[in-house]
């Protein structure tokens, strides 16, 4: 008897060991809980601020709240099949951290495979930041206690927004000039001839990045490559739009009329000149400066264009 339980322990440290320490879930899913609080699992219904690194076999990241700056809210649902992410979120608590390992396969049954994609798992890093729990509360009652959290952790990163630019402004060592509405700004090449008026075409280049380096959008076809966003569906041509016309976001308004053309110049754009508190989707979070790399290729005098193409900083929402 005792043989065999030998048998059977030497056995669940080899399956262990196969698995890199990670343990088997339903449908293929794999997890790997790295701090164990103690406390009640999440359970479907609860709020849950999640920070979250998507990657895959090659550790590659597919995106991060990290790099957002803002942890994803969620009201956490009932799994949609055996083994999918809400899956792992339910083996946890407040305070714990995991990893959970999902198969592609499973993930693509629902979703299309992104071209090119060959990982076989999909790799989530989880830090559970904080749980409210619905429990018996009324909907009232959950919705206000989860809002307190949210707008305080959302203020908080309001503060922290000109602090923010100032430290990117001094680790980089660079002589902006500041606008009376809070742009910063470093003409990098100076243009010749006259600056571009309200209602003027404009033809422009631009890489736009956060503060930590990572590209999230650019006219720049070898720029998107070595970023990892390359689109095929965009032709990465220099951009044309009318100026001053609220077709883009404040900052690009505003830095743009002040270029010559020919001019290249990086503006860092503060998130009142951006897309503010409400952010632009799950790319660019709330109070986010941006920081935008700018080539005035050509201004076409008096000659409105149409208006960005959606790739573009769109204007922000009212």
């Amino acid at each position: 008897m005792k043989k065999n339980l030998m048998i059977l322990s030497l056995a669940a440290i080899a399956l262990a060991s196969c698995n890199g320490g990670f343990k088997k879930g339903d449908g293929g899913l794999l997890y790997n809980i790295h701090n164990d609080k103690s406390g009640p699992n999440i359970v479907p219904g609860d709020f849950a601020s999640l920070n979250m690194v998507i990657k895959n076999d090659g550790d590659s990241i597919l995106k991060s709240s990290y790099e957002a700056g803002i942890p994803q809210y969620m009201i956490v649902q009932k799994p949609e099949r055996k083994g999918d992410v809400f899956s792992g979120i339910l083996l946890l608590s407040e305070g714990d951290s995991a990893t959970i390992k999902i198969p592609s396969d499973s993930l693509f049954k629902t979703m299309p495979k992104p071209p090119g994609f060959k990982s076989k798992y999909i790799i989530y890093d989880i830090k559970v930041e904080k749980v409210v729990q619905k429990g018996k509360l009324s909907d009232q009652q959950f919705q206000e206690k989860f809002m307190a959290y949210v707008n305080k952790q959302v203020e908080a990163v309001k503060n922290s927004e000109g602090g923010k630019i100032e430290k990117y402004i001094a680790d980089n060592k660079l002589k902006t000039t500041k606008t009376a509405t809070g742009l910063y700004y470093v003409i990098t090449k100076p243009g010749t001839g006259p600056t571009p008026n309200a209602g003027d075409t404009v033809v422009v280049n631009y890489i736009g990045k956060f503060f930590n380096g990572k590209v999230f959008d650019t006219s720049n076809k070898a720029e998107a490559q070595k970023a990892n966003i390359y689109n095929p569906m965009n032709p990465y041509t220099p951009i044309r739009f009318a100026v001053g016309q609220r077709n883009v976001i404040p900052g690009w308004d505003e830095g743009l009329m002040l270029l010559n053309k020919g001019a290249k110049a990086t503006l860092i754009v503060p998130s009142s000149l951006a897309y503010g508190q409400q952010g632009n989707g799950q790319v660019i979070a709330p109070f986010t400066p941006l920081v935008f790399d700018v080539e005035l290729v050509d201004i076409v005098h008096g000659a409105p264009a149409k208006a960005a193409p959606a790739t573009t900083p769109a204007p922000a929402k009212k």
